[in-house]
């Protein structure tokens, strides 16, 4: 059992949690994810731990409320229990001094990219970081965001606040500006994600992409977030969650994706 230490509502349909978890807690690293029941009847979710705290014993989630098991979970208050926590899943994102990289995450997706913009500042590099959301009232993470980049730009679909478009339309800006960017790190929707890439694709810009695919054991057995990458078949779960975005094939993944809805 994992007792919820406390909840927050970041946005409609987002929520925050942070839960008790000391072993996953101390081995954590940015870019690896949870797999959570709520009950022994639940299906098991999967959820990028989006910050820890080894000294509290605690690990930190965000999710969007998208269907019967995380509106289950949405539902809980402080204090309750979540009967299966299992983790840290999956290969930890490489942290090194790139220089300078950017750093994009859309919707939930910026709860991804919070943990991962943190480990690139603390390893030395230039963060620049562009969070959107459709509406200013989606938007999530912005201050969080503010302290671990050196700068931070942020869109809305409706142009409701900050720029107005899409994020890939600052990136082309900047790119089109003669910014130098050594790394692109885009988590978001898989057509955001899709189109970053072809963004960066003709410059010769490293772009890394973290993958929102089915899964379901999480061990790599059962072969429900199995993706195209490179030509060859690998699975998000044990794989991934991060793969080079110029090598995903983001046709067979949107096809496989909306096989599941």
């Amino acid at each position: 059992m994992s007792r919820i230490v406390e909840k927050q509502d970041l946005s409609e349909n987002v929520v925050r949690m942070v839960l008790e978890a000391p072993a996953i807690a101390k081995k954590r690293r940015a870019g690896q994810f949870i797999i959570l029941k709520i009950d022994e009847e639940g299906e098991r979710i999967p959820l990028t731990i989006v910050d820890s705290d080894a000294d509290a014993g605690t690990i930190t989630i965000i999710f969007q409320v998208v269907g019967k098991s995380t509106t289950a979970l949405a539902m809980l208050k402080a204090g309750d229990a979540i009967s299966d926590l299992q983790g840290p899943l999956g290969n930890p994102t490489e942290i090194e001094n790139f220089g300078r990289v950017v750093c994009i995450g859309g919707g939930v997706g910026v709860g991804v990219v919070y943990p991962l913009a943190a480990a690139l500042k603390k390893a030395g590099n230039h963060v620049i970081s562009i969070i959107g959301a459709r509406t200013k009232s989606l938007l999530i993470l912005e201050e969080e965001m503010k302290k671990v980049s050196d700068r931070l730009i942020v869109a809305t679909d409706d142009g409701s606040y900050g720029f107005h478009g899409f994020v890939s339309a600052v990136l082309q800006n900047m790119i089109d500006a003669g910014e130098k960017i050594d790394r692109v790190y885009a988590i978001g929707p898989v057509p955001m994600m899709r189109v970053l890439a072809n963004v960066t694709k003709p410059h010769g810009i490293k772009t890394i992409v973290s993958l929102n695919s089915i899964m379901v054991d999480a061990t790599g057995m059962c072969g429900a977030c199995r993706v195209s990458v490179g030509g060859k078949t690998k699975f998000t779960c044990v794989d991934g969650p991060e793969f080079d975005g110029h090598e995903v094939d983001f046709d067979q993944l949107a096809n496989r994706l909306r096989m599941y809805q």
